[in-house]
């Protein structure tokens, strides 16, 4: 951000809405007629043009972002007049924050107008104070399915959805209110929102949709400008995030028992040392208990879980389905095939290897982000002894703790203690070398 003293000439960033010159107060609307240069949307431009002095310069900023600071600039290095015309609020998803960090905010006048998500809500009446804010206005990313990386354009709001009761969106043609529809319905929402849709907003053709429900609107068809707001009408779960009980968990049948036991996975996942925004692995998920365990820790990070088996792969996905979380992807395959395709982790958690365990760590240490940490469970001494030999070799810091619990069984009118099977938890951080 450039600085400078507060200037005589700012550039003024002035909210219009899609009644033009109506929205405008009599000061913003002098300020427009009187600019030289004026910049803004095609459409921005073409409500006000008739209020635009004989001679005025318009820029057309659609596609041409990153050129509108250096039009400003010279239009403030010649003394001229410069308007910026934006939608609504300029500071609520709108140009002001990006005009302000590449010139000042000195440099800028910002005049609001109401946001058409405040029009919104109030067309309903629905109280926006408490209201999350999304915006889905992002590069087509194709409809969302359970799973989606970060890079969908949707996936904001679906992390939104677990986690607030009022959400307030601003779509795009793409990402429009039946493909938001769509989302609720893949993550098993359908029945906890309702939904409402607002449409050309003070034009002539305006439609509110006050309460839709999402498989209504799943398969309608709606104008390109809208906004949509959606509350809960079931309240928010009162999720447990840690320790789970085994029985949390669909597992394999008949030999039921392929899962990181409560024990062993609450130490593991607090050796695992993760953050709201960790990225995690996830390799060889079984049952997918402490991957997503993993995610409900990081509601702000990314869970990449991966298992070669195609029955516990499919277990997997159903506990995923019945979870209720959004940060969470999973894959069948072989590690560490399609691992290139993940981003970094902080964290790695290895319940199986596939036998191509010293390769494996080579290749999870090469990729640990700074302070990231790899923690791996083992219950036979030779996949203890090739782990610690492999991280040895390759001058991780490590350490191993062996753990082994017992849970009280009835035995008649009493009760006595059953061994759980020993659990070796290797815990390893890259070393210089690595």
């Amino acid at each position: 951000m450039d600085t400078c003293l507060q200037d005589p000439n700012p550039c003024r960033v002035v909210g219009v809405l899609d009644d033009g010159p109506a929205s405008l107060t009599p000061t913003a609307l002098a300020y427009v007629r009187s600019a030289d240069v004026v910049i803004g949307g095609a459409r921005t431009l073409a409500l006000l043009a008739r209020e635009l002095k004989p001679g005025a310069v318009c820029h057309d900023l659609t596609g041409c972002l990153k050129d509108v600071p250096g039009w400003v600039r010279a239009a403030r290095a010649d003394h001229l007049a410069c308007v910026v015309l934006a939608t609504g609020d300029p500071l609520c998803h709108g140009i002001a924050p990006y005009l302000a960090q590449h010139l000042c905010v000195q440099a800028l006048d910002i005049l609001p107008n109401v946001s058409t998500l405040q029009l919104a809500c109030a067309r309903i009446g629905l109280a926006w104070q408490d209201a999350r804010i999304v915006s889905a206005h992002a590069r087509d990313a194709g409809e969302w399915r359970r799973g989606s990386p970060p890079a969908h354009g949707l996936y904001a709001l679906a992390q939104a959805l677990r986690r607030h009761a009022r959400l307030l969106v601003l779509t795009s043609p793409d990402n429009s209110p039946d493909r938001i529809a769509r989302l609720l319905l893949a993550e098993g929402l359908g029945d906890d929102f309702h939904m409402a849709v607002a449409e050309n907003l003070l034009q002539p053709d305006e439609r509110v949709l006050a309460e839709l429900r999402p498989e209504q609107a799943a398969t309608m068809r709606f104008a390109a400008l809208n906004v949509v707001l959606l509350w809960r009408t079931t309240p928010l779960p009162r999720t447990q995030r840690f320790g789970l009980a085994d029985d949390a968990y669909e597992q394999r049948q008949p030999e039921k028992g392929l899962i990181t036991k409560q024990e062993v996975r609450a130490v593991s996942l607090a050796r695992m040392r993760l953050r709201p925004d960790s990225v995690v692995w996830d390799i060889g998920a079984g049952s997918g208990s402490v991957g997503l365990e993993a995610a409900r820790l990081c509601p702000e990070g990314h869970v990449y879980a991966i298992e070669k088996n195609e029955a516990d792969h499919a277990i997997a996905g159903r506990n995923h389905a019945a979870f209720g979380v959004s940060n969470y992807s999973l894959f069948l395959g072989k590690a560490p095939e399609g691992l290139d395709a993940w981003p970094d982790p902080d964290a790695v958690f290895v319940g199986g290897s596939g036998g191509e365990l010293a390769a494996l760590i080579d290749g999870v240490l090469r990729r640990l982000r700074p302070d990231g940490t790899l923690v791996m469970n083992f219950v036979t001494l030779e996949n203890l002894s090739t782990a610690t030999g492999a991280l040895q070799s390759f001058g991780a810091a490590w350490d191993v703790l062996q753990l082994q619990a017992a849970r009280s069984k009835p035995i008649l009118h009493m009760h006595r203690m059953a061994a759980e099977n020993p659990v070796w938890i290797v815990c390893a951080r890259r070393g210089d070398a690595g």
